[in-house]
């Protein structure tokens, strides 16, 4: 690495002792010696209203724009609801991909993980983020899948204590500091 990495960490849930968010700041702290993780508040953000966007967007929005411009990669850490994606996390995305082709998601390096009290641990949230960042122009990390199946098991003190599921998202992390060094070039 050229130097240290800035991310922005996204959790696709608001509840306090959230998984998503106990496996996101696991995250952050086991790559901090590779990157600095700034967290995303997608809670403050209005549902999405194009007739608020534009050169006097809320706030909020504007914060999000400027956290995800200025970070080298995303990491989004999702649970699933109803067999998809939580709709708060699909309105920070719709928020954040304008304006279109042009959004500060373009070209953006995004690792996504999804969790789940499940044994599928979100395969279908992961696969309709990969679809939905892909629609944005970000670039999903090429990466087995980050799945983490029985999540409730698994987080103790709002922290991810699986050291297998902590390795393998950890292995995840390079594929996206990789895509970063590649994109720098």
């Amino acid at each position: 690495m050229s130097s240290t990495l800035r991310l922005l960490g996204i959790s696709g849930s608001l509840r306090r002792g959230s998984f998503s968010t106990a496996v996101l700041e696991t995250l952050a702290a086991e790559i901090a010696t590779t990157a600095t993780t700034e967290f995303a508040d997608i809670g403050a953000l209005p549902h999405y209203d194009q007739d608020l966007d534009g050169a006097a967007s809320p706030d909020a929005v504007v914060t999000l724009r400027r956290q995800i411009d200025a970070a080298d990669g995303l990491i989004v850490v999702s649970s699933e609801f109803n067999h998809g994606m939580p709709g708060v996390l699909k309105n920070a995305i719709d928020w954040a991909s304008r304006p279109a082709f042009a959004s500060p998601l373009k070209n953006k390096p995004v690792l996504i993980v999804t969790s789940s009290p499940a044994f599928t641990g979100g395969v279908r949230t992961q696969q309709q983020l990969r679809e939905t960042f892909a629609s944005t122009l970000a670039r999903p990390v090429l990466t087995p899948e980050v799945v983490i199946g029985q999540v409730h098991t698994k987080i103790a003190d709002g922290r991810l204590v699986d050291r297998a599921s902590i390795d393998f998202a950890v292995t995840a992390c390079r594929a996206l500091f990789a895509e970063i060094e590649l994109l720098r070039r």
